[in-house]
């Protein structure tokens, strides 16, 4: 299984389980991907379908980094979705619903364009991520 990001806050013990999806020049991540009427869009996002491996898989990532000593005993896993684009502000809808009530976390362009917005309205931070939104939302 291949994860494309993890990320590990030791402070809450929170480990990120991150799938990267861009559809930035197609159609867009549609909700019938998650809702179990679709199969074949379903196996494109396998661990947010497949309880058994999520489990399997989240299980071993445990064990691989603590004992790797990356992680502190026992994190909690979030799975999160990264996607460039959504098909439309009804699936928007529908799937911050779905992984609202799953525990999972869902960042599409929207989101991010909020939290650089954010960013460039706030003071002086000596960091590339600020300076940048700051660079193109101020102007």
């Amino acid at each position: 299984m291949e994860l494309d990001i993890v990320a590990y806050s030791g402070r809450r013990n929170e480990l990120l389980a991150v799938e990267c999806k861009s559809y930035l020049d197609s159609f867009g991540v549609q909700f019938r991907a998650f809702d179990g009427t679709d199969e074949i869009l379903a196996k494109r996002f396998k661990l947010f379908n497949d309880e058994t491996l999520r489990d399997v898989v989240f299980k071993r990532l445990r064990l691989q980094l603590f004992e790797a000593g990356l992680i502190n005993q026992n994190p909690t896993i979030k799975l999160v979705l990264v996607c460039g684009k959504i098909v439309r502000q009804k699936d928007r809808v529908l799937l911050r619903d779905h992984f609202g009530k799953s525990g999972w976390l869902i960042w599409d362009a929207e989101w991010l364009k909020d939290k650089l917005t954010s960013m460039s309205q706030g003071g002086y931070e000596n960091s590339t991520v600020a300076v940048v939104s700051k660079l193109l939302l101020r102007s």
